[in-house]
């Protein structure tokens, strides 16, 4: 008989409650410190940010808490939003990218941010009353059933959530059917190019750190083509290892010394990728 080649990934349950735990740790703590938060472990979150591509401008005129340094893009960048338009936030976490579309749709805009974490929401809720962001509408959810009408969008983004569910299919045709015909999304999401080391795969730390939860890079773009999103893009293709080392060097060494993993198995293998499609 062959030998089993992967172990089994967490059961997809016990994956939902460890994300919904873990984020909501980040929302009541204020920032994506690894744990325990020791001394030199902790990077600000406008440094990650800032490093990740946002624009330090407009970060500095969002609310304090609404940026905790979470994501591995900036792809509201490249949404090229516009006056008026209705936008959805999949994963909105504390609101960092809802506020900022807030920002460009006006007044006449929406926003729906998504998220299924209460810590996030809550956050997100007081930052957007903080802001005065009256279009801005948060909705506890989660990212394979959208409690939003078909067709109701112009736009989405998501900056590094669609990783971190386990049946990414399921999301791009959702997204397929509330966007618009003629609608676009602009994402940040995590890919493999290669395989990850047991250690890393089975490490639930690494899975909430985005890495584990990934998919590979042609699997991933085939998902999103099947749900009818085409003309798909690539912005932005990075070594998420390295951009990660560059914003929080300890939390990086810490994530190997506990998965007892070494790094040059990782490297290069977990890409960061912006990328742009549009539903036909």
């Amino acid at each position: 008989t062959m030998p089993d080649q992967k172990r089994n990934p967490p059961a997809d349950q016990q994956v939902i409650n460890i994300v919904k735990e873990r984020y909501g740790q980040f929302a009541t703590s204020g920032s994506s410190c690894c744990p325990p938060a020791e001394s030199g472990c902790c990077t600000s979150p406008s440094t990650v940010s800032a490093t990740l591509g946002y624009d330090t401008v407009d970060l500095d005129l969002l609310p304090e808490g609404a940026n905790l340094g979470l994501g591995c893009g900036a792809p509201l960048q490249h949404l090229d939003l516009r006056p008026g338009e209705r936008v959805l936030d999949l994963g909105s976490g504390a609101g960092i990218d809802a506020l900022l579309a807030a920002r460009q749709v006006g007044p006449e805009g929406r926003v729906f941010g998504v998220d299924m974490t209460p810590e996030m929401l809550d956050a997100a809720r007081t930052n957007a009353a903080a802001a005065g962001a009256s279009q801005v509408e948060f909705r506890e959810g989660r990212l394979e059933e959208l409690t939003i009408v078909d067709e109701a969008v112009d736009a989405v983004t998501s900056n590094c959530v669609i990783n971190l569910v386990p049946d990414k299919a399921v999301v791009f045709r959702e997204i397929a059917r509330v966007l618009r015909t003629g609608g676009r999304l602009v994402i940040s999401d995590i890919v493999l190019d290669g395989e990850l080391p047991h250690e890393v795969q089975d490490s639930v730390m690494a899975y909430v750190g985005c890495v584990a939860g990934a998919a590979p890079r042609e699997a991933y773009f085939r998902m999103l083509q099947d749900a009818g999103l085409g003309q798909i893009e690539i912005l932005k293709d990075v070594d998420f290892l390295e951009m990660t080392e560059k914003a929080s060097p300890a939390e990086v060494i810490s994530l190997f010394e506990q998965a007892g993993v070494d790094r040059s198995e990782v490297a290069g293998v977990v890409r960061s990728v912006t990328y742009r499609a549009t539903k036909a």
